[in-house]
């Protein structure tokens, strides 16, 4: 009997919700629902719109850009394979540019200290163990951040008082 009488009463709500009048929303309703939505996109369909405003639209600028990707990536590979099968020469090109690239850190290095302490400090630091040159960076760059903090204090206070 439970089940026939809530049988009934779902069937009853029913022909009243029939009842009711159809809801016409307002004509931007939609639009104003649907901006307040983040609509999930995919990682593939963003990388999929993204490559699709490099493709050229014309036939011939696709057989074009095509062709391109085909040389770079034919290159690319043969670059590879030509890194792995001579990877004595690769090790040996690397280690020289890495060592102009630390020969121009220390140039560098050298014309600031020259310029911040003068050359009697740049010699002073030459001369000393790497423990004094460490601690005397350390101090350098102490009081440079004081600086920045201090000017940085300054400007505000300056700021706030307009």
């Amino acid at each position: 009997m439970a089940c026939q009488s809530e049988l009934e009463q779902a069937r009853e709500l029913m022909v009243a919700l029939d009842a009711l009048p159809d809801f016409a929303p307002s004509i931007g309703f939609s639009d104003r629902v649907m901006s307040q939505v983040q609509v999930f996109e995919p990682w593939h369909v963003a990388a999929t719109r993204s490559v699709e405003q490099l493709v050229p639209v014309s036939r011939p600028a696709r057989i074009a850009a095509g062709f391109g990707a085909a040389i770079t990536a034919g290159l690319a590979t043969a670059g590879a394979t030509w890194a792995v099968a001579r990877a004595d020469m690769a090790v040996v090109l690397t280690q020289l540019g890495l060592e102009r690239f630390r020969e121009q850190v220390v140039a560098a290095g050298s014309d600031v200290i020259s310029t911040v302490l003068g050359q009697p400090g740049l010699e002073a630091m030459r001369s000393s163990s790497p423990e004094v040159m460490a601690l005397a960076m350390g101090g350098f760059v102490a009081a440079a951040g004081m600086g920045v903090v201090g000017l940085r204090a300054l400007a505000s206070t300056a700021r706030s008082t307009r």
